[in-house]
């Protein structure tokens, strides 16, 4: 089945965190199928140059708001039928730092979506949850069934929780719910993670690189236009009340294989040091590889493969003069 949305199921959507890196590429792509967008954003980690060509569509509306702040969600939040939750706090490192933020703007943030959409008479949502809800998972590739094991960060604790309050408002209000647990996300408009956080490095000192954690640790990765395409995908695909769907490739990488990539596309060979751990923080889980079969029998999969994608990424860095500098 063709992803766009079809003819009567076009939108006027709402998208949380729209110049982020994936809601600025959701709303151009929402555009391009020719729906009415309103992006929100506080503009604490997103980036307005993001939104550079929906900003010339007029089927496009940037407000500048925060999810914190009731009153300025639900106003702006009106008159639209479709609402796209990316909005996050998404920094599991150091997590244990500020451990309120999680909270704050992951779970309170959800309820406020979730209220401002009761009251507005908005019922159909789509929520980026994580991998991280299923901690240091038994079963791998890990399912969506798999019973909750004990969380391993506050992010995903965070997650876990906005997702079952959407579970309730589902069950309490009819409403009809996607969320999508993805793995790392890479592409073009990429701000955080491991790939530009070796990026920085490297381009600071292309002779050293130094890794948290021994590079050992397994970890699989989505292309951002697979992901979304995912994600439109279940929309016109799934009819459930409560729609859950794990969202990755069907294979995983090394830390080291991941530099390995990345040090090609740079064409570099730096002295590289690893930790002695298996893990470089808190919350990094050693292994993350989701079961991605319930999706894929919807008729998505994805079409980059992960080295492909982390190659694309960096060429992408490589145009990108804010990323080395900017500290979001």
């Amino acid at each position: 089945m063709n992803s766009k949305l079809r003819k009567e199921h076009r939108l006027k959507a709402f998208v949380t965190g729209a110049a982020g890196f994936i809601g600025s590429n959701l709303v151009d792509r929402l555009l391009a199928d020719g729906n009415v967008v309103v992006g929100f954003d506080n503009f604490s980690t997103g980036r307005r140059d993001f939104l550079q060509s929906a900003l010339s569509n007029p089927n496009f509306n940037l407000i500048k708001g925060d999810t914190l702040n009731f009153d300025e969600l639900m106003q702006a939040m009106r008159s639209c039928d479709f609402v796209f939750h990316l909005a996050a706090n998404a920094d599991v490192r150091f997590g244990p730092d500020h451990p309120e933020r999680d909270l704050q703007q992951n779970t309170v943030a959800t309820f406020n979506v979730l209220e401002a959409m009761r009251k507005s008479a908005i019922d159909r949502i789509v929520f980026s949850s994580t991998g991280s809800v299923y901690g240091e998972a038994t079963i791998i590739p890990t399912p969506e069934d798999l019973p909750m094991p004990i969380q391993t960060s506050l992010y995903g604790a965070s997650k876990l929780a906005g997702e079952a309050m959407i579970q309730a408002y589902a069950e309490s209000y009819g409403f009809k719910t996607w969320t999508f647990r993805f793995v790392g996300v890479l592409g073009e408009r990429y701000t955080h993670g491991h790939v530009v956080d070796f990026y920085r490095q490297l381009s600071a000192d292309p002779r050293h690189l130094k890794v948290l954690g021994n590079g050992t640790q397994r970890k699989s990765y989505i292309y951002v236009q697979d992901c979304i395409e995912g994600i439109l995908h279940a929309i016109n695909a799934s009819s459930e009340k409560v729609n859950i769907f794990n969202l990755g490739t069907d294979s995983f990488c090394t830390v080291k294989d991941c530099i390995k990539w990345i040090t090609e596309e740079l064409a570099l060979q730096p002295v590289i040091s690893f930790g002695t751990e298996d893990r470089g923080w808190i919350g990094d889980n050693p292994f993350i590889y989701l079961d991605t079969n319930k999706i894929r029998a919807l008729g998505w999969s994805a079409k980059l493969t992960i080295e492909e994608s982390i190659k694309r990424t960096v060429r992408y860095l490589k145009t990108d003069s804010d990323v080395v500098t900017s500290k979001k």
